[in-house]
């Protein structure tokens, strides 16, 4: 037997196998998991307000265990590097937001129990803003900090 028509019959094989398992349920694709985690309404808000009530974030106090690292001024707004680390016991999830963009919430971040609360981002600043982390602990509790960031060159608006 020829081995192109053997390479044949093995993908139309392994195609058909593919193709039942994804009828059967058995496999999703990558997409749909995004989609079950979606927070449609904190990403489209298009206030602060807005977006905090979407993470559910509604008393958050200041806390200096909340390392925010960004630049002091960014040359350019498109890709402004963001760094968080929480060192607040109990840290599961981390959300950045930019107080000045027409969508705030920038990024959340979900951390499983003894994961390393400590994420590296980049974000695009529309014009000189705050940018802002919160932190959610496990008992429900809300901590941030802010940093301001300059932007020379536009980043959302051009």
């Amino acid at each position: 037997m020829d081995t192109f028509r053997r390479s044949m019959l093995k993908g139309a094989g392994a195609g058909g196998v593919l193709t039942v398992a994804l009828a059967a349920g058995l496999l999703k694709p990558v997409r749909a998991f995004a989609a079950e985690g979606w927070n449609s309404a904190a990403f489209e808000a298009r206030d602060l307000a807005g977006a905090l009530k979407g993470i559910g974030a509604d008393n958050i106090g200041d806390s200096k265990d909340i390392v925010l690292k960004a630049p002091d001024i960014a040359e350019n707004g498109a890709v402004v590097p963001v760094e968080v680390a929480s060192n607040i016991p109990n840290t599961v999830s981390i959300s950045v937001l930019s107080l000045k963009n027409p969508l705030p919430l920038a990024a959340t971040f979900d951390f499983a129990n003894g994961a390393v609360p400590a994420l590296q981002i980049r974000v695009r600043l529309a014009e000189t803003t705050h940018v802002r982390a919160v932190v959610k602990t496990a008992d429900g509790k809300y901590f941030a900090t802010q940093k301001e960031v300059k932007v020379t060159v536009g980043g959302c608006g051009g």
